[in-house]
């Protein structure tokens, strides 16, 4: 690798040529302070809080934007001069003149990247440039997130996450100078434009501008009512993202410390997800091998992600026959709940209040699909995220950190390790790879890996000899590898005989609901792959790995179901999707 002798604040470094300056001084072990910047998403020199000194150069320069290679050998580069600290500061001031100040009530209070900037250098509350501020809206439009602009600092991330990694682009900046906002095309509000509810904007905000719509107050209601049996679910990727939130290790197992939490909350049953994540595969497991026998509707593609689902409706309708008509797993629990558990209890469906804790924003608006009913009532009645639970805990006084590990309830506590990889990318796709083949051979899998389909690539692809027939599957994550997946298979550049798509790059691990880490670790630590870790450990050290080796799935089947895609299994696991009009 070619490097160039660069002096970065009185310090020699052979530093790589392809880096920029923000990169240089990072290698060199300083850390300069971005607002904007995002690794490959937002490199666009905006914030200007990343500015440097470059000895001989007439004005500072934006380092995240600034190439390495454009600097002669022996240059040097100041991160921390007084005049540097100055403009920072200024920079900052200027940002929190146009700012809604009301931190203390602030969802992102404490994780909020402006608010930890201003306290590192000493910015006070009330500023030398307050005036007036650009008129601004709250938008609450949408299902799943609310907009505040009032708190926007216009950095544009969530602008490039939106259109950079989702390929859907329905919010970018309108105005100009003072009147600047972000905002959706003619003005419309997030939930009248064909936005997939992903939240990944949400993620990458550095404030509190964006956030999921908080739903805890109907939880904690329906807890306190005496009439309600409230169920909770925890979907498989929340056990990898729940301890950031009580300053655990990226990627902690936090299982046993969770169910304990939901049952000091005071949740009358706390369920897997993983049970019902088994439940799919059976059903999609079976849906793909009749579709492959007679090639119909092929390449049969996976319908967990609900984000995903909604943007085939609005962009890629023609692939709806393509869809699995599986419901996810939320929707199979929510179902299972209200019909067969309701029947097993004697409690009416309507009073049995279903709760899911999900890595993602987009199931907030799965439980609200009217398709989603199968007992008459709506599967599921709440959907929080993983921080919206994280608040709950905190609220409620439990230390999260002290408590036992507990075990879930039966009988939808019983999950397998394949179950628990559906939080990954390529996850889903392992799962049903490890049902399918021994449902085709007939033999046992002694080693279920499938490690052709794991990790954080954005499209990978396979070929499996299952009894002399070959399939060609096809693992993506994030919409925008999504749509080039798409776009290849209706050119006929290339086929598939099943796929599994996330909307969210590097799958639920990385969903719009999880823990937001800062840019700072963003930029420099792959969370996907942190979080992904987590559960592979975790199949790995269960003593079941296959869906069909879950004994409480086989007895659903049993006392209730009959055979997987029969009647019955269609009536409650399965659903139907609809083309919608893109805005």
């Amino acid at each position: 690798m070619e490097t160039i002798n660069l002096k970065i604040n009185g310090r020699e470094y052979d530093i790589p040529k392809n880096v920029t300056v923000l990169e240089a001084c990072r290698i060199a072990g300083v850390e300069i302070p971005t607002l904007c910047y995002l690794k490959d998403i937002n490199e666009i020199g905006a914030c200007r809080m990343c500015v440097v000194e470059i000895k001989g150069a007439r004005s500072l320069m934006a380092a995240c934007v600034y190439p390495v290679d454009q600097l002669r050998p022996g240059s040097e580069i100041i991160t921390n001069s007084p005049a540097l600290i100055d403009a920072r500061r200024k920079t900052l001031e200027l940002i929190l003149s146009n700012h809604n100040r009301s931190c203390l009530s602030c969802v992102r209070s404490g994780s909020c990247e402006l608010q930890q900037l201003a306290q590192e250098y000493g910015v006070e509350n009330e500023g030398v440039y307050d005036g007036a501020k650009t008129p601004s809206e709250v938008d609450d439009t949408a299902v799943h997130m609310i907009r505040d602009n009032s708190k926007c600092i216009l950095c544009r991330r969530c602008t490039a996450a939106c259109k950079n990694l989702q390929s859907v682009a329905v919010i970018g900046p309108n105005g100009r100078g003072f009147s600047s906002r972000i905002g959706s095309a003619f003005e419309a509000g997030l939930g009248e434009v064909s936005c997939v509810s992903c939240g990944q904007c949400i993620t990458v905000c550095p404030t509190g501008a964006l956030h999921e719509k908080d739903e805890t107050a109907k939880v904690t209601a329906a807890i306190q009512d005496p009439e309600k049996f409230v169920v909770v679910q925890t979907a498989p990727a929340v056990r990898v993202g729940l301890g950031e939130e009580f300053g655990q290790p990226i990627g902690s197992i936090v299982t046993g410390k969770m169910v304990a939490a939901l049952r000091r909350l005071g949740f009358d049953k706390v369920f897997d997800t993983n049970f019902s994540a088994d439940l799919t595969i059976w059903e999609e497991g079976t849906e793909f091998l009749e579709r492959y026998s007679t090639k119909e509707n092929l390449p049969l593609i996976t319908s967990c992600s609900p984000g995903w689902i909604k943007f085939c409706e609005y962009y890629y309708p023609e692939f709806i026959p393509n869809l699995s008509t599986c419901k996810s797993p939320q929707g199979m629990f929510g179902a299972v709940a209200k019909t067969y558990y309701a029947e097993k209890l004697g409690i009416d469906p309507k009073n049995i209040f279903v709760v899911s804790i999900m890595p993602c924003t987009a199931k907030k608006y799965e439980a609200q699909r009217p398709e989603l009913s199968a007992s008459g009532y709506p599967d599921i009645d709440v959907t929080l995220t993983v921080r919206e639970l994280a608040r709950m805990i905190r609220k409620n006084g439990i230390l999260f950190n002290q408590l036992p590990d507990e075990e879930f309830d039966s009988p939808f506590g019983l999950g397998s390790g394949a179950g628990t990889i559906f939080g990954a990318t390529g996850g889903v796709m392992e799962a049903a790879l490890r049902f399918a083949v021994e449902k085709v051979t007939g033999e046992n899998l002694e080693k279920p890996e499938f490690h052709e389909v794991r990790g954080v690539e954005g499209i990978k692809e396979a070929e499996y000899d299952l009894n002399g027939n070959i399939v060609k599957v096809a693992v993506v994550s994030g919409l925008t590898n999504a749509k080039e997946l798409l776009d290849m298979i209706k050119s006929g550049e290339k086929y598939y005989d099943f796929i599994e798509v996330m909307a969210c790059p590097g799958g639920c691990v990385n969903g719009g609901g999880q823990p937001i880490q800062p840019s700072n670790v963003r930029n420099v630590i792959d969370i996907r792959a942190e979080r992904a870790k987590g559960l592979y450990l975790d199949d790995a050290n269960l003593p079941k790995r296959k869906s069909q080796d879950n004994d409480d799935v086989k007895a659903l089947y049993e006392e209730y179901l009959g055979e997987p895609g029969g009647h019955k299994a269609h009536e409650i696991l399965h659903t139907h999707y609809t083309k919608r009009e893109k805005y």
